[in-house]
């Protein structure tokens, strides 16, 4: 199948990949413009997934104040240069982070960063609610871990949906992002400021 240049064109002004890449996506998908954007998404957080275990010690620190300022949130976002830490992509990516922060209130970067003892106190809820059910011990754990786990995707940020983009998580917008730009990324930390709390 012969990939017009056309093509090519069309499909780095809508993913921002490189010549090559596009060219091979089109190839892999016969074609198809929309099944070569996923296979470009999909290869990028591919390979974004290797690069995490690179270190990620550049980047910048991220503020947004919403109208009236009532509200607002520091984020710090990391990079591996300073080079990438000064690009577009990644300064509005951190801001977007920054006003998902702002919308979703979460209390931590990721599951491990929740005080145990707020965990704890989720499972001891969880248990209670559980208590006049008939079902065995092991169908009772498994219910409270999904809802330990439905917790977490309302307060951990990483794992929240993406305020812009429902369909994916913090997480997969993150990794699709290093993909885009290339190098391993990390939201390190945030602190979310309202008046009067």
């Amino acid at each position: 199948m012969t990939i017009s240049a056309n093509d090519v064109k069309s499909l780095r002004e809508m993913t921002g990949a490189g010549m090559m890449d596009c060219k091979e996506a089109l190839a892999q998908t016969q074609g198809d413009i929309e099944k070569a954007v996923e296979f470009l998404r999909k290869k990028g957080m591919a390979s974004a997934q290797k690069r995490a275990g690179r270190e990620a010690k550049e980047g910048i620190i991220m503020s947004y104040m919403h109208p009236g300022s009532r509200l607002g949130v520091l984020v710090e976002v990391n990079c591996e240069t300073d080079f990438v830490a000064k690009t577009d992509d990644f300064q509005n990516f951190a801001r977007n982070v920054a006003m998902q922060v702002a919308a979703t209130r979460p209390m931590a970067v990721r599951r491990e960063d929740v005080p145990k003892e707020t965990v704890d106190k989720e499972l001891e809820i969880y248990r209670s609610q559980m208590t006049d059910n008939k079902k065995p011990a092991a169908v009772i754990e498994k219910i409270v871990t999904g809802k330990l786990d439905k917790y977490y995707q309302e307060v951990v940020l990483m794992e929240q949906s993406y305020v812009k983009d429902p369909g994916k998580t913090v997480q997969e917008y993150l990794l699709e992002v290093s993909g885009k730009l290339g190098e391993a990324m990390s939201i390190r930390r945030f602190v979310r400021f309202q008046l009067g709390e």
